[in-house]
């Protein structure tokens, strides 16, 4: 852990990224493999400290000082968790190199030619909650694209964070990029300090709470990509298989409901009510999800004989406020909407643009509503599960942006990088503007065809 101001900690970030700007991309998928092999030497005692921070969060969990979803993120030795973080590492090492990619080649003159580059973006600051794998997520994704990167992770995983950093520094440490290329920070006054360093620091990427995202927001000229919350929606449309449904709306809420992508308003087209809903809502409950109904899907089960398991414990009526929150537990919000216009209408209305799935049977409902829903991910007959960047082949990501601009979605190496502009004259004499103009030479804006740039080594 760094014990410089947050001053000298982003001075040293920049020069950090400015140095290694000539190391080639062999050496930061070794310094990759290397800290896989920290993290394997080390993680007896990493998940040691692990344990200690768990405790410490069950104590504000049971004092109302943290919630169960945060907790639940803590807990780095769950299920696969710890063999899914390093083999984030090695699929991150396997990827192609995101800097140095062509996309724009032009020949503006005989001998003139003009090429946009992929390049890192420089220094990023990540400010995290409660997940802890997150410091070996982003530094495997920032150096893999050239980036430097200060990482602030939550308080509760303090122990866990500083192991994690730790051994990154000490595979680091066997290979050419700068020592302070990743830095780990651990006061909410260096957050404070460093969101006020934009000549140093490049973007700011902050994963956690609504809360978190926005005060970020709020407190900084830096650039930030981030999203807001996860308040995805499925919905089931008239021409809904009902098998389908069951699966994609029980996966979606059950398989991990404190994750971002997990379904939180389930939108019943009205012809589905007597026919898919009743079964989608029987394995819902039979799987404790506590439904919260408008009167049209509350009156169909109501009906129904033999009445659903639970329906007294689980099911409640809605509130309007019900469809703008993010349960991040067993809750599911159920509304029903009169026709597919109706429902991408409420999902633009209520979601974060972050994920949102459509069952049907129907390719033009299928296309209406990807190409209608303003969300970052658009699925059919899927899993609003499935955002994520390692499902994506990214290898991990570095976060899940619900934004317009720059990246989308599960981010991973395309969205760490930007371009430059390289051009080069062949000519003799090189070339100047001024032989341009009218009865001069004119512009002839060839395309070219390239993938790398050829005067590049």
């Amino acid at each position: 852990m760094s014990t410089f101001n947050a001053h000298d900690i982003a001075k040293a970030a920049k020069h950090a990224f400015q140095d290694a700007q000539l190391i080639s991309a062999s050496e930061r998928v070794k310094a990759l493999h290397e800290i896989w092999k920290s993290l394997q030497t080390n993680k007896a005692e990493i998940l040691q400290a692990n344990q200690e921070d768990l405790k410490a969060a069950e104590i504000e969990v049971k004092a109302g000082d943290m919630s169960e979803s945060l907790l639940k993120r803590l807990d780095l030795n769950k299920g696969d968790k710890w063999d899914s973080m390093l083999q984030g590492i090695l699929d991150v090492a396997a990827l192609p190199d995101p800097t140095g990619s062509v996309s724009y080649a032009s020949e503006l003159d005989d001998g003139l030619e003009l090429y946009r580059v992929a390049c890192p973006i420089g220094v990023l600051l990540v400010i995290f909650e409660a997940r802890p794998e997150v410091v070996v997520n982003i530094a495997s994704l920032a150096i893999k694209s050239g980036n430097a990167a200060i990482l602030k992770g939550g308080k509760e995983s303090n122990r866990t964070t500083t192991l994690l950093a730790k051994s990154i520094s000490e595979g680091l440490a066997r290979t050419a990029i700068p020592e302070l290329y990743v830095q780990s920070i651990q006061t909410r006054a260096e957050v404070s300090s460093l969101l006020e360093l934009d000549d140093y620091i490049d973007l700011v990427i902050p994963r956690g709470s609504n809360s978190l995202v926005k005060n970020i927001q709020n407190n900084t000229r830096i650039p930030v990509m981030g999203h807001a919350d996860g308040l995805c929606s499925v919905f089931i449309d008239q021409q809904a298989d009902t098998t389908k449904a069951v699966r994609v709306v029980l996966d979606s809420k059950i398989d991990y409901p404190a994750a971002c992508n997990s379904v939180e308003n389930l939108i019943l087209h009205e012809s589905t009510v007597h026919t898919v809903w009743p079964p989608v809502a029987k394995a819902l409950l039979e799987a404790n999800v506590k439904l919260l109904c408008d009167s049209g899907s509350l009156n169909a089960l109501k009906v129904l004989s033999p009445q659903p398991p639970h329906m007294e414990t689980l099911v409640a009526p809605s509130e309007p406020s019900s469809y703008d929150t993010e349960h991040l537990n067993l809750t599911l919000s159920v509304i029903v909407l009169p026709s597919l216009q109706s429902a991408i209408q409420f999902i633009n209305t209520h979601s974060s643009h972050h994920t949102d799935s459509i069952v049907t049977e129907s390719d033009e409902a299928a296309s209406i509503f990807c190409r209608g829903v303003d969300s970052a991910g658009t699925y059919v007959n899927a899993s609003t599960r499935f955002a994520d960047g390692f499902r994506y082949g990214f290898g991990t990501e570095v976060g899940i942006s619900t934004g317009r601009i720059h990246a989308r979605g599960p981010v991973g190496l395309d969205g760490l990088v930007t371009y430059k502009y390289m051009m080069k004259s062949k000519a003799p004499s090189a070339h100047v503007v001024g032989d341009f103009g009218t009865g001069k030479k004119q512009y002839k804006h060839r395309a070219l065809h390239a993938a790398a740039v050829p005067f590049l080594k």
